[in-house]
């Protein structure tokens, strides 16, 4: 291959360079807008269909997930999806009750919740696994955000409205992100991001829950960890041993039920019905002894009926706005996040995709609609998700067993609920929250990436050492800081060949890799913008000094400079400056750029910039293999004129590195 070229068989390699007429700025930033906003490309899915009638079906099972799944529903299927069903309302029931406590809002809306929202999902949600609850971070994150504002235990109507709007809000927020097509928002809590909040979270959660074991009556709306440790310690003569005794057995049947399903997962089911066999033995309990004599404090009167309208009671006021709207914005991206989130691993688990943008406006129709129901935020709790999941639900449709089950349960069952212990609810929240800690994946972050660790620890500490909002927010702008750092530092290597093969790869992971003779060749594996373009120009300059040293020393001369752009997805003016210097300084040492796998979108700017024009078509190829063979004939080509040429040459030779030095 390195056999000396003739010029016709260089033409041939040049000819396979494709350079397209550059594209209107209309068709670009189109271009652009449609790969940002709509990758998946839908409006090839109604191309197919020539009838207007036809897509219009299309659309509307496109838009409407349940017309995709529903037609071909059968028995079969709805056999599985009753069991999960069922499955998973045995496990709403506990829980709805228990976020709702940690809320600060009545029970009952936690059962509401987990009627209304699942039947909205099963229409406009993508995902067959994930069943729709409420979550724990999202209700201590709404009562520690309000709760600023308003006291529930002293204004609870109004701090309830105030619950209902923030839900509207965030239902508006959700729905919007979707059809808008801004699901790259999300993308900004990274993995690490969530592992570490959901870690802190579930920490305070869990200590919070000492009010109830020890049956205190009065507590802290603070969620920081120095305020509810003192706040508990602060009140050691009110500590209820009955109270304590009682939840510690609670919570130890509820976590050797978890170990016994990690041991045998066959056994899910009875970590699954865990929870309400607790609620139940705790009902029954508390009606025998009379619980409430003995400190053991009860959940209280809860009323029989359907979901009330509650769109009467949303709160528009000035006065409150602002931390409603927060509150919505704020929780209705975690539920996003943790949501879509769980979605796409389920849906990874069954080989099926799921859209994050229809899964955001099912999140926002569903919080919407819940809002005015008398339900408050609701998203895919993991936990549930899980037993959904492993009770082998096949579609949807075992949200809305679940959701019957629960509409039976407030239609006919809700006043036994009356007697629930609030300690049976903290031992139900604590162990749901200790398997949410992942001390495993910590220390994989640990191991692997220092910086993904320090991004987890940030989000876990200002947790529960700040505030929820402010944790969140804390590891948020690291992930930023990080991602610009990625940006204006991108990654660049110098090439070799391998031995016996025409592979081209990085010096430092191979060094083994050979140098071509009178060529160096370069790749840049980044966007190439202003905040990156000295560095890489720098980077440029040192690779070439240093090559140039070295061949000084063998007495040879560096004549070719190849740049491989396969990885320049994209490049602006600044970057563009930054070229036509190398080129300039570069031609003042006698130096050829050739540029190798340019993209359409590079290659377009800087043919309309003329840099390509500078460097000469013939200089762009569509491999490094093709670019070595053409600077190895021209190198040959050179090497023969100057011994054609005498001393001579030999003298401006000189005299060229004589300036170069000077410069």
């Amino acid at each position: 291959m390195h056999a000396a070229m003739t010029d016709s068989t260089r033409c041939d390699v040049v000819q396979k360079v494709n350079f397209p007429t550059p594209r209107s700025f209309f068709t670009s930033f189109k271009s652009d807008l449609k790969e940002t906003f709509f990758p998946d490309d839908p409006f090839r899915y109604f191309k197919t269909e020539p009838h207007q009638l036809g897509r219009a079906k299309k659309a509307i099972k496109y838009f409407i997930p349940v017309f995709q799944w529903l037609p071909n529903y059968n028995f079969r299927l709805f056999l599985y999806d009753i069991l999960a069903g069922i499955t998973i309302a045995s496990l709403a029931i506990p829980q709805g009750i228990s976020y709702a406590k940690l809320a600060n809002i009545p029970p009952i809306i936690g059962l509401y919740s987990s009627f209304v929202p699942p039947l909205v999902y099963s229409i406009f949600g993508s995902s067959r696994d994930l069943a729709v609850g409420t979550v724990a971070a999202a209700s201590l994150l709404l009562a520690s955000t309000l709760g600023d504002k308003v006291s529930a235990k002293d204004d609870p109507a109004l701090y309830l409205r105030l619950i209902y709007t923030s839900t509207f809000f965030t239902g508006i927020f959700q729905a919007a992100l979707g059809i808008f097509r801004l699901g790259i928002l999300v993308d900004f809590l990274s993995h690490s991001t969530i592992i570490g909040f959901m870690g802190g979270t579930a920490t305070i959660i869990s200590l919070q829950q000492l009010k109830g074991m020890f049956g205190l009556t009065n507590f802290t709306s603070k969620t920081d960890l120095i305020s509810v440790m003192y706040s508990v310690f602060s009140q050691r003569k009110e500590w209820r041993w009955e109270s304590a005794v009682v939840g510690i057995c609670f919570l130890v049947f509820l976590l050797s039920t978890s170990g016994l399903k990690k041991k045998k997962p066959k056994l899910f089911w009875v970590s699954a019905v865990a929870p309400m066999v607790t609620l139940v033995v705790g009902c029954v309990f508390a009606y025998v002894v009379h619980g409430d004599r003995h400190g053991i404090q009860i959940v209280g009167h809860l009323n029989k009926g359907l979901n009330p309208s509650s769109l009467k009671q949303l709160n528009f006021e000035s006065e409150y706005l602002p931390v409603t709207i927060k509150a919505g914005i704020i929780t209705g991206i975690l539920a996003l996040a943790e949501g879509i989130a769980i979605g796409r691993s389920f849906a990874e688990m069954k080989n099926y995709q799921i859209d994050g943008n229809k899964e955001m406006i099912a999140f926002g129709i569903m919080n919407l609609v819940g809002s005015i129901t008398s339900c408050y935020l609701t998203s895919g709790p993991f936990s549930k998700s899980a037993v959904n999941y492993n009770a082998g639900c096949k579609t949807q449709m075992s949200n809305v067993v679940m959701s019957m089950c629960i509409m039976l349960t407030l239609l006919f069952l809700a006043p036994l609920f009356s007697y629930t212990p609030l300690v049976a609810l903290s031992a139900i929240i604590m162990s749901a929250m200790l398997g949410l800690i992942n001390y495993k994946e910590v220390y994989r972050l640990f191991k692997v990436d220092k910086f993904d660790f320090c991004i987890c620890m940030a989000a876990f500490l200002g947790v529960v050492f700040l505030s929820m909002d402010v944790g969140l927010l804390l590891s948020v702008g690291i992930s930023i800081v990080r991602a610009l750092l990625y940006v204006a530092r991108p990654g660049a290597s110098k090439l070799g060949n391998i031995p016996s093969s025409t592979l081209f790869h990085d010096v430092e992971q191979y060094p083994n890799a050979t140098s071509v003779p009178g060529t160096l060749i370069l790749q840049l594996g980044s966007p190439i913008y202003f905040a990156n373009s000295a560095y890489i120009k720098e980077k440029i300059t040192k690779w070439i000094e240093e090559e140039m040293d070295v061949k000084n020393s063998k007495e040879r001369d560096l004549e070719h400079l190849i740049l491989d752009f396969g990885g320049v997805t994209s490049i602006d003016m600044t970057g563009i400056g930054m070229l036509f210097e190398v080129h300039k300084n570069t031609a003042m040492r006698g130096i050829k750029v050739a540029l190798v796998k340019p993209k359409v979108a590079v290659l377009e700017k800087l043919m309309l910039s003329k840099f390509i024009d500078s460097i000469g078509k013939e200089f762009v190829f569509l491999s490094i293999e093709a670019a070595v063979e053409a600077s190895h004939f021209m190198l040959n080509e050179s090497k023969d004129n100057k011994n054609n040429t005498g001393p001579s040459t030999s003298t401006e030779s000189n005299i060229y590195v004589t300036n170069d030095n000077d410069l």
